[in-house]
């Protein structure tokens, strides 16, 4: 036996598995990052490491860094997210009881620019060759053919990818107790921390503290939860949201699953690259508008002062932080439209090339200390909304609204926010996030309309029909 860690990367058939990555979303408790037909799934786990408070990125990096640095990497196809790779999850607050989490797992494949790839990492002394990296794969999935199972297993999920409609969910609560609504299997929805009018009263009372000039924004999530007596299955969710949702990061680490359409940082080499959302509209708010949607959406959502606002906001949180890393930085002029199955956002694209800090160029952790919490998930200045989230919400966000995503030892990574998502805390029992950036101009009923749009990708995972 040995205690060096040493990781083998052989090339993979990626004709043998047509729905790329998403193919290997067969079990529950996979480890994944998928965006389209590319990404990491990972299978078991022969590290980990957790921590909490303020310094948890800063420690997480710490022990990375020193587990790869005498790592045994042998790696022939050498692309991003070959090697030593590790997914993660990350608390939003630095006051949260939630252990942010580094795990690594015994075997990853990986599908990207039409290249796939199986990498097995290992503390044992045994052989370490492609041979020994498909039967790790195979018993992960079940024995026989592991791509030919992992084809088998997104067949449910393309036919599920159409139009689902969910009905007019928003506005169907009453008191501490969501309406039963037509979920799968008998399931009912509770409200969570806070019933709907209380969490539009602390709406109110955060656009009372924005007109005194405290802060300029500020965002308050919510919770529902989800009891679903069959059972809920990671993998199904994390199939359909990969299947429905294919223009977002599609996450799912320890029972953390959803779908986010935004980017905290991703960093390839020296560049680092970042997608910030800040303004929704609801796609169901253009029915029966004269004109195309897209024609609809640019007229309200890009036409919205408040929207835009609250946008500039956003950007302004992250550009400022990210320059002391960086020698050149572009964002876009203008904030594009994303459109989403279920929402419109706005959006723009940062850019930046690194430079070194101290000798090296910084790892996507170190960005991530200097990064979150940014104004869309949070508001503006930071530590005064914060406080008032803490406050207002009455709710522990564990992971939603936290980094989550991968790094390797070359320092690239993928770091998504934990938005669109999801806690499976029992078999039966999810818990499920949403959040609003509340500005000077926000009316508290629309703001929990938006959170029921918002709710809508993992509610129609879960099973919810019209």
């Amino acid at each position: 036996m040995t205690s060096t860690f040493r990781t083998l990367t052989v090339p993979l058939d990626g004709k043998a598995f047509p729905g790329g990555l998403p193919s290997f979303l067969v079990r529950d408790d996979v480890l994944c990052w998928t965006r389209r037909e590319a990404g990491l799934a990972g299978f078991g786990e022969i590290a980990r490491f957790t921590s909490t408070g303020p310094d948890r990125f800063l420690e997480a990096d710490i022990w990375w860094r020193h587990l790869v640095l005498e790592a045994e990497v042998a790696d022939s196809v050498e692309l991003p997210g070959t090697g030593p790779v590790a997914f993660g999850s990350f608390a939003f607050s630095k006051t949260s009881a939630h252990e942010s989490r580094l795990i690594v797992p015994e075997i990853v494949v990986g599908v990207r620019d039409n290249q796939a790839w199986l990498t097995q990492l290992t503390f044992d002394g045994g052989p370490l060759t492609g041979e020994t990296a498909h039967a790790v794969l195979d018993r992960w999935l079940g024995g026989g053919s592991a791509a030919a199972r992992a084809a088998e297993g997104t067949t449910a999920a393309a036919d599920s990818a159409g139009d689902a409609s969910l009905g007019d969910v928003a506005g169907q609560a009453g008191g501490a107790v969501v309406r039963p609504l037509p979920l799968a299997a008998g399931a009912t929805l509770h409200t969570g921390s806070l019933s709907e009018e209380a969490w539009m009263e602390a709406v109110a009372a955060g656009v009372a503290e924005i007109r005194t000039g405290a802060l300029e924004k500020l965002v308050l999530a919510r919770d529902v939860v989800a009891t679903i007596p069959s059972g809920v299955h990671a993998a199904d969710v994390l199939r359909e949201l990969a299947a429905r949702y294919r223009e977002c990061w599609t996450y799912g680490v320890d029972g953390l699953v959803g779908a986010t359409p935004e980017m905290l940082i991703q960093v390839e080499g020296r560049t680092a690259q970042a997608r910030v959302l800040a303004g929704t509209l609801d796609r169901r708010d253009a029915h029966g508008e004269d004109g195309p949607p897209m024609d609809y959406a640019t007229r309200v959502l890009a036409g919205s002062e408040k929207q835009r606002h609250e946008h500039e906001i956003a950007i302004q949180s992250l550009t400022k932080q990210l320059a002391p890393f960086s020698e050149a930085m572009n964002a876009h002029d203008e904030p594009f439209i994303l459109e989403l199955p279920n929402v419109w956002h706005l959006a723009s694209d940062v850019k930046a090339e690194l430079t070194e800090v101290e000798g090296h160029v910084p790892t996507c952790l170190a960005l991530i200390n200097a990064l979150h919490p940014t104004a869309a998930v949070c508001g503006t200045p930071t530590l005064v909304a914060g406080e008032l989230i803490r406050k207002l919400e009455h709710l522990d966000r564990g992971p939603y609204a936290g980094p989550v995503g991968w790094l390797d030892a070359a320092g690239n990574g993928e770091w998504g926010i934990a938005l669109r998502g999801a806690v499976i805390e029992a078999a039966d029992t999810v818990r499920l996030y949403a959040g609003c950036g509340i500005v000077d101009g926000s009316q508290p009923e629309a703001e929990l309309a938006e959170t029921w749009a918002k709710f809508r990708p993992m509610l129609e995972s879960l099973g919810i029909s019209s």
